[in-house]
């Protein structure tokens, strides 16, 4: 049974439009920044263009990702191939972080030139800081959209996309500031920013790759999870006592193993339809829920006495 809640076909749609559009804006930006960068002597904003083409290279790498996700399950992957997924966010982080550094490094070599070169350089071109602020302007968009894409599908590598956009807009801006200062004599300006810049670039980066290890780890969801299992069965007519609950993330989905107690005087049949609406209620009430077992058995002997049927509640997670 599926989760009402989680339409796959929907959320790969947009999780697919969400990197489409990424890739397609860094195109243009990349081009843009690059030989604009160049032409008006900026390193700031020639950096900003590195980037945005390093963004396009892991941005194909995140699509074909996306796309070998999307395949059912199968004999070796019985939960399907959704932990790509973190995988890609996992190349995601890889690369921002190797950008952060490659970005820092030029910076670094930018200032020692500019320190033996004293008074050599007179400043960006005007234009390179409308081209600046113009990537503010898009990348502003893009985070806005993706972030809200990535909250919605509860996809890592969508998510992952949305950091590296908030990246962006710090890069540019401070290409921008770069830019803007050394055209009033502070030449050490446009490459300090990017240097400042790369900074933070990296300490994202870090940030997505410990979030994606973490998933492929198969961390143990929280024990708020197990509390929410337990309230809403608690609901469930039948359901006399929840044992335990085994709970394990696969990419962004949910797989629940949990015991159940029930009244040890009911047919088989009768358990299994208590069990059947255990499935029901968490399907129902628990978004990316992908699959549940539910076990039963009783919570006494057939014809136990009354005062020996003491149900009890213990949840816990492995």
């Amino acid at each position: 049974m599926q989760n009402p809640y989680t339409n796959t076909q929907a959320r790969q749609q947009r999780s697919v439009y969400a990197v489409n559009l990424g890739l397609g804006a860094n195109i243009l930006l990349a081009g843009l920044k690059t030989f604009f960068g160049i032409l008006g002597h900026s390193p700031a904003l020639l950096a900003d263009g590195v980037n945005s083409t390093s963004d396009v290279a892991y941005y194909v790498v995140v699509s074909i990702f996306m796309r070998l996700a999307r395949k059912p399950a199968d004999e070796e992957h019985p939960y399907g191939h959704s932990q790509l997924e973190s995988i890609a966010a996992l190349v995601v982080g890889a690369f921002v972080i190797a950008t952060a550094i490659a970005i820092f490094w030029d910076a670094i070599n930018k200032l020692f030139d500019l320190w033996v070169r004293a008074g050599q350089y007179a400043g960006a071109q005007g234009f390179a800081l409308y081209i600046a602020l113009f990537t503010v302007g898009v990348k502003i968009y893009l985070l806005y959209t993706t972030r809200k894409i990535g909250r919605e599908t509860d996809n890592p590598a969508v998510i992952a996309l949305a950091y590296d956009h908030r990246n962006d807009i710090f890069s540019a801006s401070g290409a921008a500031i770069g830019i803007f200062l050394g055209q009033f004599g502070l030449p050490w300006a446009d490459p300090l920013a990017g240097a400042l810049v790369a900074l933070v670039i990296l300490r994202t980066g870090v940030e997505i790759v410990r979030q994606s290890s973490v998933e492929l780890m198969d961390a143990v969801p929280s024990e708020a999870l197990a509390s929410k299992v337990n309230e809403l069965l608690v609901t469930v007519p039948g359901v006399e006592l929840v044992e335990a609950v085994h709970a394990h993330r696969f990419g962004p989905y949910l797989v629940i193993n949990l015991t159940i107690g029930v009244d040890g005087n009911l047919s088989v049949f009768d358990g299994d339809k208590i069990a059947t609406q255990a499935e029901k209620t968490l399907y129902a009430n628990i978004p990316f829920l992908g699959l549940v077992h539910v076990h039963y058995h009783p919570v006494c002997e057939p014809n136990a006495l009354e005062e020996d049927r003491t149900p009890r509640r213990l949840f816990t997670l492995e």
